[in-house]
């Protein structure tokens, strides 16, 4: 295997058989050491949170190729730490889609003058640029179109792809008595097609429970069970 790259909550490798192997890390995003799925820098070391986020990851991109949604998912082995997937070419220098279900976090400290804290959003699609430099500027569609990054198709499509996706998880979790908040996910494209990357796990995500947010570490130990 050779190191591809090192990401803050997982190290990325190239495999001989052309796919890639994400190796899960025990860190989660944040700012003071607090968990923020929206912050660009790591905030803080969870012990065993690498293993659960790879848990809700391989149950979450399952459940998306069941319901035909195309992933890089090809296999997970839990007891590594490491997930098997597609290669695929991420937009621009990398993206992040971001969907909001209620007004938390960056969305509430933005728009606060217009807007309570924790009002409903209906699957509000919101996507920025990976630049930890510039803490990850917004970005809006005719940004993109303008800037090469995505097509206007590529754009509409990778929003109902995230809307959609979004409400599975919300529904799933709703299962287990946990309310999605806002969830981040990342789009790449294989073979023309736009295809969901990286993971879907409780880092990547804000979850509540009865009026109160949930740590990572326990969203995930409720979610898997």
């Amino acid at each position: 295997m050779n190191l591809i790259y090192e990401g803050k909550t997982k190290d990325v490798f190239k495999l001989e058989n052309g796919n890639y192997l994400l190796q899960f890390k025990d860190t989660v995003t944040g700012e003071n050491g607090v968990f923020d799925p929206g912050a660009n820098t790591v905030g803080l070391s969870i012990d065993g949170i690498g293993i659960q986020n790879l848990k809700m990851s391989e149950i979450f991109f399952k459940m998306l190729n069941e319901n035909g949604v195309k992933t890089h998912f090809v296999s997970a082995e839990v007891e590594k730490g490491t997930m098997e997937v597609l290669p695929a070419s991420t937009f621009g220098k990398g993206l992040e889609v971001i969907c909001r279900m209620h007004a938390v976090g960056s969305f509430y400290k933005r728009y606060s003058q217009y807007i309570e804290l924790g009002a409903k959003l209906d699957a509000y699609v919101e996507m920025t640029f990976k630049d930890d430099d510039k803490c990850d500027p917004l970005v809006t569609k005719d940004g993109l179109v303008y800037l090469g990054v995505m097509t206007e198709t590529q754009y509409d499509e990778t929003v109902a792809l995230t809307q959609k996706i979004t409400r599975l998880v919300a529904q799933a979790l709703k299962e287990k008595g946990l309310d999605l908040y806002d969830i981040k996910f990342e789009f790449g494209f294989n073979n023309g097609e736009v295809i969901l990357i990286d993971e879907i796990a409780s880092g990547n995500m804000r979850a509540y429970k009865d009026g109160v947010v949930v740590d990572p570490m326990v969203l995930a130990e409720m979610f898997i069970g």
